[in-house]
């Protein structure tokens, strides 16, 4: 998988654990101070379940202080991003569970700004479930190249398949149900049910994370405090409105409890806040100290005949699965040379590598370029050079083919 992280992209906070209540990992990160803070409104809780939630917000006297809940919710009535996937708040139309899906398997590990352009041009051609379920596998991979994570892709068009067979075509609605479609977890799942279909549901990405890691000043480091940090955000999440307090969150982490140098001026939590209150909100949540990934090494092979080069397809399991692909031979730690080349041809190794880094090690990879001798009969395809963009090579490939290109003889 490419490692292609953002702190706007769904990065989901890590699965629910089993084990002790969420209620005593939560108070263990609470202190004495918030919970002697006046109780105010009740709001009814929408998971771990809690049967109420009460406000944690000063009392201003004469009368009860907005719920966080409802502070949050009247901050993103004003200041809600405008998407391409999104209903906006107050809208009298219903969110499209098609585009919700989408956009949320395409935001996991990837940014707003990379996703945007590519969500517009996936929906201009596969517009509804229908279509895409209907689509060549080789198109929906080559529509995703560069987006990184490219089983994605293939969980997209296999869950559509399934939905087309569902009676009345109809998406699912419950957290268990989505959970049982291909490549939704326990984020995307409590997401398309909480924004699609307005389902009461516990939605932790990594944005919602730092903002309740901040808001209850949660110090235990991850991902130990998950649970509870998922526990605190069940408590916080009201029963009303709940696809749009996900979004609230999703975007109060994005734009204003970023990771570094949070805006707390105009947070709408800031009187909530213990991380704030104790005047170093950057500093949480606690990252783990970060392993160094392993280094491998391989070598791409260019091989050009009538101004076309050789592409093969890579296995459907694995890396880049699926895809259209320069040859490659094995990535091992030590160089492996011409080890696996697509035919005996006077190879030149060019000197500059391509260094890419997928989520478990780094790969260096020469490329090798030459002339296919005429006699050839190489498994694969010849495509056009001059066509190459629309081959929808992955990242990886893509930047060893830029490098080849420039060094053509």
């Amino acid at each position: 998988m490419d490692a292609k992280g953002s702190s706007e992209g769904r990065q989901p906070a890590g699965r629910r654990p089993s084990g002790r209540r969420g209620g005593e990992a939560a108070a263990s990160d609470v202190t004495d101070g918030r919970r002697q803070r006046t109780e105010a409104t009740d709001v009814t809780g929408a998971g771990d379940g809690s049967a109420a939630m009460t406000s944690d917000a000063p009392c201003r006297p004469g009368a009860a202080a907005p719920h966080p809940a409802a502070r949050l919710l009247a901050w993103y009535d004003r200041h809600a991003r405008a998407l391409p996937w999104r209903t906006p708040p107050g809208s009298l139309e219903r969110p499209d569970p098609y585009r919700v899906w989408l956009s949320e398997v395409m935001l996991q590990q990837t940014g707003v700004a990379a996703v945007r352009p590519r969500f517009e041009a996936w929906i201009a051609r596969w517009p509804d479930m229908a279509a895409l379920a209907a689509a060549d596998e080789a198109d929906v991979m080559a529509a995703w190249a560069g987006l990184g994570y490219y089983a994605r892709a293939r969980n997209l068009l296999r869950t559509a398949r399934i939905v087309a067979t569902r009676p009345g075509a109809r998406f699912p609605e419950t957290e268990a149900e989505l959970r049982a479609l291909p490549g939704l977890g326990d984020y995307a799942a409590a997401a398309v049910a909480a924004i699609a279909f307005g389902r009461p549901a516990v939605v932790v990405d990594a944005n919602v994370e730092r903002v309740v890691a901040r808001l209850f000043a949660v110090s235990d480091p991850l991902p130990g405090a998950r649970r509870a940090i998922r526990a605190a955000a069940g408590r916080l999440t009201p029963a009303d409105r709940p696809g749009d307090f996900a979004q609230a969150m999703m975007d109060l982490g994005a734009t204003v409890c970023t990771a570094r140098g949070p805006r707390c001026l105009l947070c709408p939590l800031r009187d909530d806040c213990l991380g704030h209150a104790q005047g170093s909100p950057e500093r949480l949540p606690v990252k783990p100290a970060k392993g160094q990934r392993p280094a491998r090494r391989g070598t791409a092979f260019w091989l050009e005949r009538d101004g076309a080069v050789l592409l093969v397809r890579r296995p459907a399991r694995g890396l880049l699965g699926g895809m259209r692909a320069l040859p490659t031979g094995p990535w091992v730690p030590d160089d492996p040379g011409l080890a696996d080349a697509p035919a005996a041809a006077d190879w030149r190794v060019l000197a500059q590598p391509v260094r890419h880094g997928f989520t478990h090690f780094l790969l260096d990879l020469a490329v090798a370029v030459a002339a296919a001798p005429p006699e050839l009969d190489a498994e694969g395809e010849w495509w056009p050079i001059e066509r190459l963009d629309a081959a929808g090579l992955p990242t990886l490939f893509a930047a060893a083919a830029r490098i080849a290109k420039e060094n053509r003889s």
